[in-house]
């Protein structure tokens, strides 16, 4: 008879390994399709580019420019207006054509990607309008001084209107940051989701949690501000600023998931993995909006990490650019998830309005009763 619940006990572990065993490959399978379907081919799509122009010109090079849909083009009369553009990051970047020999103008702080598509596009065209006025007066037979020839093959005027800082090469700095707030908000939601409920449910109470997810995102906040001061990125930045705009994105995450763990349970928590394992992805923080597939760009500029992503970029390196879409995408995802935790928290208990606390606490206590009468 002891050996049916023992090999019935053994049939269950089976069960359970298998049952982990599947999904674990199941999830693996799904994020590595996504991992590769977002970024191991990563092709721009009309990436914003600026350029000034004579008339008699413009056609040609617009249509160099637009032939394979990498760029979208926006004229501008003078090449100031231009770099203006540039630092409102409307534009991640234009050429100049209007003088003896083309400009570039780039801006490698918008994007590493964008700034090298530009520059090889650029060296590669100049190149080859080179070639083909060589090749023109070798046919004619016609011959050219030194110096203009060296002047034709010397490399075009490149400009970096807003550079990288030294300590921020690869511009890679802000996924690093967003995978923490992230993950941090993530746990602290998941961390107040399991102690909150251990009271009475009341409007202290929803007041008690938002609050404590304010205090918590101020922290976070700070402490992220902190630790950049360590590598020396964002040190010329408005601390204030950045304070502010940390502070919602991680009450954006917090919030959220809070909202969406009092709605679901314990599975709401989802909602936090959802925005460290696929968000940060499709952030444009590592690949630039402009280089995802549609469906990628759409959701990473409405995800808080996202949101967070370009709204911090333009505050570091771009004061100038306009940051509002930005901060109401943050907004909508703290104000909402906050309305949720007060409306639930001031719904009434399923226990007779009775706290987790206060039922172990009467159990207890019951439990100690019956031993003293036991033992009287």
């Amino acid at each position: 008879m002891a050996e049916e619940p023992q090999a019935e006990s053994v049939l269950q572990f089976r069960r359970f390994a298998l049952a982990v065993c599947v999904i674990g490959v199941l999830v693996q399978l799904g994020l590595t399709a996504y991992y590769l379907g977002m970024g191991h081919k990563a092709q721009p799509h009309h990436v914003p580019v600026g350029m000034v122009a004579p008339a008699s010109e413009r056609a040609a090079v617009v249509s160099l420019l637009t032939e394979n849909g990498y760029f979208k083009v926006t004229d501008y009369a003078t090449a100031d207006d231009l770099e203006i553009a540039i630092k409102r990051r409307d534009v991640y970047g234009g050429v100049d054509i209007t003088g003896n020999e083309p400009h570039l103008y780039v801006a490698s702080a918008a994007g590493v990607a964008a700034s090298t598509l530009l520059r090889t596009t650029f060296t590669t065209v100049v190149q080859q309008q080179t070639a083909s006025a060589l090749a023109e007066l070798a046919e004619k037979g016609d011959t050219m001084p030194v110096a203009q020839a060296e002047e034709l093959n010397s490399p075009p005027p490149i400009t970096d209107v807003v550079p990288l800082p030294d300590d921020d090469v690869n511009g890679v700095s802000l996924g690093y940051l967003t995978q923490a707030l992230a993950l941090g908000g993530t746990v602290a939601s998941m961390g107040l989701g399991r102690l909150i409920p251990r009271t009475k449910r009341s409007w202290r109470r929803g007041i008690a949690h938002v609050s404590i997810l304010a205090v918590y995102a101020v922290a976070s906040a700070a402490v992220i501000l902190w630790s950049m001061g360590w590598f020396g990125v964002g040190t010329t930045a408005d601390r204030g600023e950045m304070l502010a705009i940390f502070s919602l994105i991680s009450l954006a995450i917090t919030a959220s998931t809070a909202g969406a763990v009092a709605l679901l349970g314990p599975p709401g928590a989802l909602i936090g993995a959802m925005y460290f394992t696929l968000g940060t992805v499709i952030s444009g923080a590592s690949i630039l909006p402009e280089f995802l597939p549609a469906f990628g760009r759409v959701l990473g500029e409405n995800l808080p990490t996202g949101a967070g992503v370009q709204a911090v970029r333009d505050n570091l390196y771009f004061p100038n650019a306009e940051i509002r879409s930005h901060l109401i995408v943050l907004g909508l995802y703290a104000g909402i998830g906050a309305l949720i935790v007060l409306i639930t928290n001031m719904l009434p208990n399923r226990r007779d309005k009775v706290s987790e606390v206060e039922l172990e606490l009467v159990e207890r206590l019951e439990g100690s009763e019956r031993r003293e009468s036991v033992n009287i």
